[in-house]
């Protein structure tokens, strides 16, 4: 895979250098001679140019990236330099960092940003994540589809404690996709029981209902109208039915 990263401060490298430890092709660009500290990340190819300019971008052949990352301290030159790869190069993926929260709600479609890493939110579900148990936490949101990515720590009082995944209802548009256990992550199915401590980490997509999310956390039940207060959290389970000896011998 081809990046190129507009921005060479310690963020830029610190991208160039994880890109290329995993094998992938990396440029570098950033306007500041300072900034070009080659001997810090001598693999990857470094550009001396203004990453606003359409001439700085033919230099780089942005047309050849598979993705672009603006990774600079300058949300407009991380939006223009994103919107100039969108919509004059073509590139398939923009991937943008936001440095001031008041500027995120420009990071979209119509900026040509597709997925937009704000470091105060991310710094924050971290804080969130290590203290919070019991309360649904907000690790990433994907821009494209508008799902989220959010974490609870089940407390010993959680009514989902001793319930089998596979019979938890679990609200319209919502997917468990991990249980962390400890330091294992674990594919959930459909035996596996839910224990104190374990971290349930869901999507929920656009038209996910946070709210009966966390009702079903604390209660055990969704909130709907149409389903009375202490309603089971789950299905009754079904008695699996014995076969008479017409049946067994099929």
């Amino acid at each position: 895979m081809r990046v190129v990263v507009a921005g060479a401060g310690s963020v830029g490298r610190s991208i160039a250098r994880e890109l290329l430890s995993h094998d992938h092709e990396v440029v570098l660009i950033d306007k500041n001679p300072a900034a070009m500290r080659v001997a810090q990340v001598p693999e990857a190819d470094w550009i001396l140019a203004d990453a606003c300019e359409l001439s700085s971008l033919e230099a780089a052949d942005v047309t050849g990236a598979d993705v672009v990352v603006g990774a600079t301290g300058d949300d407009k030159v991380n939006l223009v330099f994103s919107l100039l790869c969108k919509t004059e190069f073509g590139v398939p993926r923009t991937v943008a960092r936001v440095n001031n929260p008041k500027n995120e709600w420009m990071f979209d479609g119509s900026w040509g940003v597709d997925v937009a890493v704000s470091t105060p939110r991310i710094m924050t579900a971290m804080v969130e994540e290590a203290v919070a148990v019991g309360d649904l936490v907000r690790i990433f949101t994907f821009h494209q589809s508008g799902a989220d990515i959010v974490e609870v720590t089940l407390p010993d009082d959680s009514p989902l404690v001793g319930a089998r995944v596979g019979a938890v209802t679990w609200p319209t548009d919502t997917v468990l996709a991990c249980i962390v256990r400890g330091a294992q992550p674990l594919a959930p199915t459909v035996d596996d029981t839910l224990e104190v401590g374990d971290e349930l980490v869901l999507v929920m997509g656009s038209q996910a209902d946070e709210e009966s999310l966390q009702h079903l956390l604390t209660h055990g039940s969704p909130s709907a109208p149409a389903i009375a207060d202490g309603a089971p959290l789950v299905a009754p389970e079904q008695p699996v039915p014995e076969l008479g000896p017409e049946e067994d011998d099929l």
